[in-house]
């Protein structure tokens, strides 16, 4: 064997012979330097995956926090968000009510009520600058929408609580007048024909309909809408049993279809009292109540007329 050489010898089994190879030294030594470099850079590898790996696990448990911790703030902002949602039901359900006041009592021209504006503009009060996940910008977003809604429900609260106060100022110094005023149900059912044109259940023809049908069981109670003195009691064309009660202020209430009458003309008569029973008396095609009201002799929405929901 030379020196530049190494002889390798393999005995493949006891009775072969010996198989013998050279490699040149320079061979090997590159065989085994290159050996070490795999080695190291598997070493090396393995040693940044490893830490790659932790890494990534801390992450993952710092993901997990923050995700729950982002489930229970969208919880909060959406528990908040209908809490926000029932109060502007709530304010819609006042500004109806306070429409139908301002009609009944002659005050929706009021100055306080022509001013009144909903309308709403300008920077929400919040940024979304300072989130700098999607995640937070999402909750961000959200809080700036509740943020706009609760300072338009804070400025229409102020507006309403002056406007429920002119109210309660008329209110205080017209007591005939309210209890006067038609403000109830006069009985229990369905609004089957409301106040405007309609097409007539007899010809067939547009006409115009003067009142409300409300149609419920036959000999359902039928009340008295306000106070007021009976002004007529008996059978009247169209109408059937009818009772018209005047609750002064150029207000009067008709009763229609009646089926029998509990009160006579010249009757006092309180805000719901029992004044009827219905029926399906005169030009009907079943048991309701044909409910009207006048104002100065002018035939006007009931709709207008009742406070309750």
């Amino acid at each position: 064997m030379g020196k530049d050489e190494f002889t390798i010898v393999i005995f493949p089994g006891s009775l072969s012979t010996p198989k013998r190879f050279r490699l040149p030294q320079r061979f090997v030594k590159l065989g085994v330097l290159m050996s070490l470099v795999v080695l190291i850079g598997f070493l090396g590898s393995s040693s940044y995956f490893i830490q790659q790996y932790l890494h990534l696990q801390i992450s993952e448990t710092e993901l997990v926090k923050l995700q729950r911790e982002a489930k229970i703030s969208k919880t909060q902002v959406e528990k908040f968000a209908q809490q926000v949602k029932n109060f502007e039901t709530e304010m819609v359900r006042l500004e109806r009510f306070e429409k139908k006041l301002r009609i009944i009592t002659a005050l929706e021209n009021s100055p306080r009520s022509i001013e009144k504006s909903w309308g709403i503009g300008g920077p929400y009060g919040l940024s979304a600058n300072s989130f700098t996940t999607a995640m937070d910008r999402g909750v961000a977003a959200r809080v700036e929408s509740l943020s706009n809604g609760l300072g338009h429900l804070n400025e229409q609260a102020k507006i309403q609580s002056i406007s429920f106060q002119e109210l309660d100022d008329f209110f205080k110094n017209q007591k005939s007048l309210l209890s006067s005023t038609p403000s109830i149900w006069p009985t229990r059912g369905w609004v089957t024909s409301s106040f405007g044109f309609r097409k007539s259940p007899f010809t067939g023809l547009r006409e115009k309909h003067k009142g409300w049908d409300i149609a419920t069981r036959n000999g359902a109670p039928v009340l008295a809408t306000a106070d007021g003195v009976v002004v007529v009691e008996g059978r009247e064309y169209g109408y059937g049993n009818l009772v018209e009660i005047d609750h002064g202020y150029g207000l009067i209430t008709r009763y229609g279809h009646n089926s029998k009458h509990l009160v006579k003309v010249g009757d006092k008569v309180k805000r719901g009292q029992v004044v009827t029973l219905v029926g399906n008396t005169g030009r009907s095609t079943g048991p309701h109540l044909h409910y009207e009201v006048l104002l100065n002799g002018v035939p006007v929405n009931p709709k207008n007329y009742i406070l309750e929901d």
